[in-house]
């Protein structure tokens, strides 16, 4: 058995062809059938089902499950050897929610792909709530969100602190006032962040606290929406200071300092601590670290 026969099972499995696997694997229609045959051989099993379209029996099914872990081995195998040569690179599956990704990691990437173009990077815009699960499972490498939660599986590191606030447009009744108490949650139309939030769960906390029983007017899923609808006077809305620092400087939108709602919130990175880290994730986790908070809550 070897890599290229594994190879060829994989490909065959999802293109239900040989014809079409060996077009994809640059091997004629005969060197893919010997190829199985070859591994049927070796297992005294039959792995393929050759009826049009061509399907894997149920022990080819079986194969197929631990063919994958093994090239995912190989794959591994070879970052680790990459690595041996101190030239970071390989890829980097980044998840955060929409907020972050439009205001913090513009800069941080920009900076990070001039001095390592060998490292490439995705993000995911995911709901706070789904951040740790999501790198917890392996399915992204780093998360950058709010660090709500202690996980002994995860590691965590702050990168600086944001606050939720009160927003309203210039033309709100509040849109003059340089403060003002709680009880302006009472009365107020609000536009809340959907309850899969950090922010929506913090706000949720105050209205508890404070016993009040908020109008709300509008739930969305993102701080972009959220601002759009406050830009144009639908109501107020309790968001990351952090997501309207372009709009406060821009007038589009006016803070109102409330007291109860002075809690610092920290925001860092999120990554799994038995995960091996390649030379990529390992440049790039050491680079934000050694960022200073303002890197991240600069004004333009």
């Amino acid at each position: 058995m070897n890599i290229s026969q594994l190879e060829t099972l994989i490909t065959i499995s999802k293109t239900m062809s040989f014809r079409k696997a060996g077009e994809l694997l640059n091997l004629t229609q005969p060197a893919v059938s010997a190829q199985i045959k070859s591994l049927e051989d070796e297992f005294n099993t039959v792995l393929v089902d050759r009826n049009q379209p061509v399907t894997l029996t149920d022990r080819g099914q079986v194969f197929l499950e631990h063919a994958e872990r093994m090239l995912d081995i190989v794959d591994e195998l070879k970052q680790k050897l990459s690595d041996l040569d101190e030239t970071p690179q390989g890829r980097i599956v980044l998840g955060t929610t929409t907020s972050i990704a439009i205001q913090i990691l513009p800069r941080v990437l920009s900076y990070f792909q001039d001095q390592f173009p060998l490292i490439k990077t995705s993000i995911q815009s995911l709901p706070s709530s789904q951040i740790y699960t999501q790198v917890e499972n392996g399915l992204v490498d780093i998360g950058i969100g709010y660090l709500t939660e202690r996980n002994p599986n995860l590691s965590t590191s702050v990168l600086y602190y944001d606050t939720f606030e009160l927003v309203v447009s210039p033309a709100h009744p509040l849109a003059k006032k340089k403060h003002a108490a709680v009880d302006v949650l009472r009365s107020t139309p609000l536009i809340l962040l959907s309850p899969d939030t950090v922010g929506r769960r913090f706000t949720e906390a105050v209205f508890k606290k404070y016993n009040i029983e908020p109008n709300v007017v509008m739930e969305l899923s993102s701080s972009e929406e959220v601002k759009r609808m406050v830009e144009i006077d639908l109501g107020a809305a309790i968001i990351s200071k952090q997501s309207v620092a372009h709009e406060l400087r821009q007038g589009t939108l006016r803070m109102i300092p409330l007291s109860e709602l002075e809690v610092s919130h920290p925001v860092g990175v999120i990554y799994k601590s038995s995960r091996y880290l390649n030379s990529a994730m390992h440049q790039f986790l050491s680079d934000l670290k050694g960022m200073p908070e303002t890197q991240f809550i600069s004004s333009e």
